[in-house]
């Protein structure tokens, strides 16, 4: 068997067999595995023919429980899935918008999401679903009380990308302070004719104040890297760690205002919340530093960028960079004229490696739920009462 076209308001170009040619999933970069993804064919999610990617079965016999993944995911985590459950996999690295998600979950028992929102519209058509598995630690695109209504179970993948993301905030820092992105561009441009002694001066880093709002695990990940720069470590966050761990970071609490003011560089890694909506506005940028940095690696609705865009031209704060935005991937009109700013794709766990690392723990997660077992990262367990 072949392929067969999908309908054309399916969105979907094509139907994936299970004796279809599979390609596997490299841990490459950029191109390389767009490329690969723009080959893979496509799935068929709609109507009771489906056809899955893997573990397709004949009528009458022990049905393996139905499982849609939304988007492409590396092999391994899919062989995983496939072992026990029929697999359906969306071909395109984008978002399905609700309609199209919850028709495809129609008839499914396990969801594992990956960038896209699962609201009330869709699980409303997902009479089947028994768990939601987020590939990702932040789960602000689930509504999660809608879920535990109905009782679907809810996990998510913290820990594996802890030390990527906090990776990647460091490198924002650094990119900010030292104006790196802004000297790339200078020399790529032709505009580098000569050395001067007052060329892009940016700012140091070791022995300064690095300020971090939210204390979890990438905050304290974040830290450790100031360390290594002996930088004075500042925290703040809803509650305040044991001694042992503040002595072993050599990290010290303090209350909003003294993070906000005596920070060189502020970094944000709080959850998004109704609380944290907005945590970063006019007022607390009038409160830090003009020589500070603000560093979001956490959610771009915790700052209101409307605010920001103000405070950078003004120069009321020397520089941010950002890898997350308020209505991503849309910015503020302003915000990419600006030269103080780094600006990053929503990349912080962006590696080979932890991105493999997340699918299988989402894929974890979901067997665990679909096995009846409590799975290791449960978002809500008022569903196990």
């Amino acid at each position: 068997m072949g392929f067969k076209r999908a309908r054309d308001s399916d969105n979907f170009s094509s139907v994936e067999t299970s004796n279809s040619p599979r390609h596997p999933f490299l841990l490459q970069r950029g191109c390389q595995f767009r490329r690969a993804v723009a080959n893979r064919p496509a799935v068929d999610v709609h109507g009771s023919a489906v056809v899955s990617t893997r573990g397709t079965q004949k009528k009458g016999h022990n049905l393996k429980p139905k499982v849609f993944v939304t988007r492409p995911l590396p092999q391994r985590a899919i062989d995983l899935l496939a072992a026990q459950c029929a697999v359906q996999v969306h071909p395109s690295d984008s978002a399905l918008k609700p309609p199209q998600l919850g028709e495809a979950c129609r008839d499914v028992e396990g969801l594992l999401a990956v960038g896209v929102r699962v609201s009330e519209e869709v699980l409303s058509q997902a009479a089947k679903l028994r768990v939601v598995a987020n590939c990702g630690v932040g789960y602000d695109n689930i509504d999660v009380a809608a879920c535990s209504r109905r009782k679907i179970v809810v996990t998510n993948t913290p820990g594996v990308l802890t030390d990527t993301t906090a990776d990647l905030a460091f490198a924002l820092l650094m990119a900010a302070a030292r104006r790196v992105v802004e000297a790339d561009r200078f020399v790529r441009e032709g505009h580098w004719q000569r050395w001067e002694f007052g060329m892009l001066w940016g700012a140091d880093i070791h022995n300064k104040t690095l300020g971090i709002w939210g204390f979890g695990r990438i905050g304290q990940a974040l830290a450790r890297r100031g360390r290594g720069f002996d930088m004075k470590i500042l925290y703040h966050s809803r509650r305040r760690s044991d001694e042992t761990l503040e002595r072993e970071l050599e990290a010290c609490y303090v209350d909003r205002d003294t993070l906000l003011r005596e920070s060189d560089f502020l970094s944000l890694h709080v959850p998004m919340t109704p609380e944290t909506h907005h945590l970063i506005g006019a007022d607390e940028l009038r409160l830090m530093k003009p020589s500070a940095f603000l560093i979001n690696t956490a959610r771009g609705k915790v700052i209101d960028e409307e605010a920001l865009v103000t405070a950078l031209k003004a120069k009321a704060i020397a520089g941010a960079g950002l890898d997350v935005f308020e209505h991503e991937p849309h910015l503020p009109p302003d915000l990419a004229k600006l030269e103080n700013v780094v600006l990053l794709p929503h990349v912080g766990s962006a590696t080979g490696e932890t991105r493999l690392a997340m699918a299988m723990l989402a894929a974890d997660n979901l067997l665990a739920a679909l096995e009846g077992r409590r799975p290791p990262n449960v978002v809500n367990a008022e569903v196990f009462d």
